[in-house]
């Protein structure tokens, strides 16, 4: 009897724990045509001077950054005398992380002037792809980019982002940690995808002065702006628990 009530509410949870992933990815991909990118024209006007390799090694440094601050703010919040509801502010940091994520993913495609073709949400959904993945996208390959975004794609996409989150919970849990702790590995596992991508792009790498022609990127009818979720992250915690 015991047993069975015990196995009931293990079954109970793993349906729970899958219905959250499940509702995080379709947030991950709803928000990914929201994300504002800067094309190589832009990254070059704000960065003078710099090579494809030293302007990728600043972008993967600020979202490095990013991610640790979502990461600080979440384990700060676990200090606290009274926590505030982990699977919240897990929710939050996940896409929070992806967010941050996916677009530099998407930049680093720029500037190795790999830029998938399509519209902004055709290519949403390959830097989705590459994300789940954690692999740069072949652009020379077009059975590589997965841009209809079906209803079976949408689930494979769905089942994807779901085993990413779930092979990277571990370290998007720096809830007994602490801040110093969660922002360090946010900051290591950013890093640690950015190489992989980088390592995909140099492959298929195609020079500055053959982007001549590249057109502008078109922006967002409704941008996300990728700041705000660390700043609601802390501002919540303020609010909840009367700290400044």
């Amino acid at each position: 009897m015991i047993r069975d009530k015990v196995g009931e509410g293990v079954r109970r949870g793993g349906s729970r724990a899958r219905a959250g992933l499940a509702y995080l990815a379709d947030r991950i991909i709803d928000n990914a045509p929201r994300i504002p990118v800067r094309d190589l024209q832009t990254l070059r006007r704000q960065f003078p001077g710099l090579g494809p390799e030293e302007l990728a090694d600043k972008l993967v440094a600020g979202a490095a950054n990013a991610t640790s601050t979502v990461g600080a703010g979440v384990g700060a919040a676990a200090m606290l005398p009274v926590p505030p509801a982990m699977p919240t502010e897990l929710a939050a940091e996940i896409t929070g992380v992806a967010a941050v994520e996916l677009k530099l993913i998407a930049e680093l495609h720029e500037i190795y002037g790999v830029r998938p073709p399509g519209t902004l949400k055709d290519r949403s959904t390959a830097y989705l792809n590459s994300w789940s993945g954690e692999r740069g996208i072949d652009v020379t390959k077009p059975s590589t980019i997965n841009s209809a975004l079906s209803g079976p794609m949408k689930n494979q996409l769905r089942q994807q982002i779901m085993k990413r989150m779930v092979r990277n919970l571990p370290n998007l849990m720096p809830f007994m940690v602490g801040a110093a702790v969660g922002a360090v590995m946010n900051r290591r596992d950013t890093k640690k995808l950015a190489e992989r991508i980088r390592t995909d792009l140099r492959k298929i790498q195609v020079s500055w002065d053959d982007l001549d022609g590249l057109t502008p990127l078109e922006t967002p009818s409704q941008p996300l702006q990728i700041g705000d979720i660390a700043k609601e992250l802390g501002h919540g915690h303020g609010k909840d628990h009367g700290t400044p």
